[in-house]
């Protein structure tokens, strides 16, 4: 585990809870699922820090909450200044249009302009090894490939707080072990990682520290 001085906190997590209401019948009261609850942490700036739990725990829940995404239903996020981006395995992507279209939506939802994005075009091509399936509709990738496309956006155009959602448990082997080696280099750099994974091991390999839910 990494030691970080309490002067790097960029977003702290206050006893933050969310509950999901259950649908019911048209005269049932309504139920409520809690996902988390009193769940307290910060993230410093230029860590790696991995997100562990059982199926169902809420971690891609908490993902949401830090993205911003999802309100929370008690506690509070303090956010010093920091922007953070969430990676999915579907990337927020748009089934019908190509490659090249979707990764730059993805780098404009993260605070670049469309020239910025273009500029980086090369790169992120490269990294994702998706060659002439850049310029075919996303409704054609497998799972596997819309991770390539989304984890190499990622790489190249990365906000301050860069969220992953089980991104490196998708592809090929040779894939996964390309993207943590780019990942382990992000830990040299002040870029700043969520990665939510299954995989202890993988987050031993990857992470400064871990939190399990």
């Amino acid at each position: 585990m990494t030691q970080k001085s309490q002067g790097n906190v960029i977003i702290s997590l206050r006893d933050v809870g969310v509950r999901y209401k259950r649908r019911g019948g048209l005269f049932q009261k309504p139920e409520y699922f809690q996902a988390f609850e009193g769940v307290s942490f910060d993230i410093h700036r230029g860590e790696t820090l991995g997100i562990l739990g059982r199926n169902g725990a809420g971690k891609s829940t908490l993902l949401k909450v830090i993205a911003g995404i999802i309100k929370p239903d008690s506690g509070q996020v303090v956010d010093y200044g920091a922007v953070a981006s969430l990676l999915t395995l579907q990337a927020g992507f748009d089934a019908e249009l190509p490659g090249t279209d979707n990764a730059i939506l993805s780098g404009m939802l993260m605070g670049y302009t469309r020239r910025q994005v273009e500029e980086r075009m090369a790169d992120i091509i490269e990294f994702s090894e998706l060659g002439d399936f850049m310029d075919e509709p996303v409704k054609t990738y497998s799972s596997g490939m819309k991770a390539r496309l989304g984890f190499a956006v990622s790489m190249y155009m990365t906000p301050d707080v860069l969220l992953l959602d089980e991104v490196l448990s998708v592809g090929d082997k040779q894939f996964k072990k390309k993207a943590e080696t780019a990942m382990m280099k992000k830990l040299s750099s002040d870029q700043t990682v969520l990665l939510v994974t299954h995989s202890e091991s993988q987050a031993e390999r990857v992470c400064d520290r871990k939190i399990f839910l």
